[in-house]
C-alpha cells in the first residue's frame, strides 16, 4: 500500500489553502499513492485565542472538494480535520473524516482531547473555548486493513491508541498543528512510542510553518513503522512525502514479540477497556 501525506502552512486564506491542497493531491497522485492524508485544520488555521470565523458541516464546500477529487484520482482521502458546525452553538467540532475512491465518508472522528496548556506565562491555548469535544473511538474498514482516528493532542493519551489497536486498527492516523515549543521535544518521541507499544503504522501529517499572528506549527510530518522506525519524514517546508505500508511486515513485528497476546485481561478491565466493541 502506497500513501502520500502533505505538509502545508494553512493559515486564515481558506482559498489558498485549499489551492495548495489540490495541487499536492494532484502531484501525488501522479507518483501511484492509493491513500493521502492531511493534517489538521487544513483548511483554515487562525491565531490561537480567536473565535473561529468559519466552519462548515460534512457535506459543506471542503469535504465536497475532496470528495470530488477522491472520485477524480480515485485513491483514498484522510480530512486531516476541519472545523465541523454544530447547529444552535457558538463551538465547533475539531473533526476528521476518511473518504474513500468512491467520493463517501467512510467514518468520522471527533477530537476527544483539546489542547488546554500553559506553555509559559505568554503562551496559553484553550481549545475548548471554543471546540467541543468528541466521544467516541473511531476504527474504520478500508480494502487494506482496519485504520483507527486521531488528533494531535490525542497523541498524550496512550490509552486512546491501545484501544484503536485492539479494535483492529494496523494503521492509525494522527493529522497534527503541533507547536514548535513541544514539537521540537516530543513530536518524534510520542510518534515512535505509539508505533511501538501498539505495533502499528503511524501516519502523521503535521502543519508547518508561521501561520500568522503569533502561531506556527514544528512539521517534521512521518511515517512510523511498527518496529519504531520512521520510514518517512517531510524537510522544512511545505509539500508531501511517500511511503509504503507494509502489512506482511507488521504481521511479522507482531509474531517476534506477540505483545497482544500477553496483555493482561484483568489490567484492561480495571480500566473498563472493552476490546470487542
Amino acid at each position: 500500500m502506497k500513501i502520500a501525506i502533505i505538509q502545508i502552512t494553512s493559515n486564515d486564506d481558506k482559498k489558498g489553502n485549499l489551492d495548495k491542497i489540490v495541487r499536492y493531491i494532484d502531484e501525488a497522485v501522479n507518483r501511484g499513492v492509493q491513500l493521502i492524508a492531511l493534517p489538521e485544520n487544513f483548511s483554515y488555521l487562525q491565531r490561537e485565542g480567536d473565535p473561529w470565523d468559519f466552519s462548515e458541516t460534512l457535506d459543506g464546500e471542503v469535504i465536497s472538494l475532496l470528495k470530488s477529487l477522491a472520485i477524480k484520482h480515485q485513491v483514498y482521502i484522510l480530512a486531516g480535520s476541519i472545523p465541523e458546525t454544530i447547529i444552535n452553538t457558538n463551538k465547533i467540532y475539531n473533526t476528521s473524516c476518511l473518504i474513500n475512491n468512491e467520493g463517501n465518508i467512510v467514518g468520522s472522528y471527533r477530537k476527544i482531547h483539546l489542547f488546554d496548556v500553559i506553555l509559559s506565562p505568554d503562551k496559553e491555548y484553550r481549545e475548548s473555548n471554543f471546540v467541543e469535544p468528541g466521544g467516541d473511538v473511531v476504527v474504520l474498514d478500508t480494502p487494506w486493513c482496519k485504520v483507527g482516528l486521531s488528533i494531535c493532542y490525542d497523541l498524550r493519551f496512550p490509552e486512546l491508541y491501545r484501544i484503536l489497536t485492539f479494535r483492529g486498527a494496523k494503521i492509525i492516523f494522527i493529522p497534527s498543528a503541533f507547536v514548535n515549543q513541544t514539537g521540537c521535544k516530543h513530536w518524534e518521541i510520542l510518534l515512535r512510542a505509539r508505533a511501538i507499544e501498539n505495533q502499528v503504522y503511524i501516519v502523521a501529517p503535521n502543519q508547518y510553518g508561521y501561520h500568522g499572528k503569533g502561531r506556527s506549527s514544528f512539521g517534521d510530518s512521518m511515517v512510523i513503522d511498527p518496529w519504531g522506525t520512521p520510514i518517512a519524514r517531510s524537510s522544512d517546508k511545505e509539500g508531501f512525502i511517500i511511503a509504503e505500508i507494509d502489512l506482511d511486515y507488521l504481521d511479522e513485528v507482531r509474531k517476534k514479540i506477540p505483545c497482544s497476546e500477553h496483555c493482561n485481561q484483568s489490567i484492561l478491565g480495571s480500566f473498563n477497556v472493552d476490546i470487542n466493541s
